[in-house]
């Protein structure tokens, strides 16, 4: 899969599943676009705060960020310390959060997705890409 190509789609940026081919050929297009990519491993995140933490850590969120919903909303909406083509996400490991403390994932995948819609605007595309095995959030797409 042209993975490079489907990246530099706007119009189809936001939050899918992980492609079952795996990361290295979605990196590897990632890259190839210029985009910066971010790697969250929630495998030990078993709740929100754990989740926000992993998530500010991999991403290298300022100092200010204030571990709630709005601060992760406006950190993802800026990354103005990162400055790039475009942006990946890839939320590693998702099984255990989604099962402990499922509708503070299924609102971090929201706040994900109002990311993507706010740098769709500005002409730059920010995806995020979700590994679960389970398929327990039916609003979730296959990117191809």
């Amino acid at each position: 899969m042209n993975y490079a190509a489907i990246l530099a789609r706007l119009e189809h940026a936001g939050v899918y599943h992980m492609p079952l081919d795996g990361e290295a050929a979605l990196i590897e297009g990632a890259l190839h676009n210029g985009f910066e990519v971010f790697r969250v491993d929630l495998a030990h995140a078993h709740n929100k705060e754990e989740m926000l933490e992993a998530i500010g850590k991999a991403m290298h969120f300022p100092e200010w960020f204030g571990a709630n919903w709005d601060a992760l909303l406006d950190c993802l909406a800026d990354l103005g310390w990162r400055p790039a083509e475009g942006y990946v996400v890839i939320l590693e490991h998702c099984d255990g959060i989604h099962g402990l403390a499922e509708a503070d994932f299924v609102h971090a995948l929201q706040v994900f997705e109002a990311a993507a819609n706010e740098w769709r605007e500005q002409g730059i595309p920010f995806w995020c890409f979700v590994d679960m095995m389970a398929d327990g959030i039916n609003w979730l797409s296959d990117i191809a």
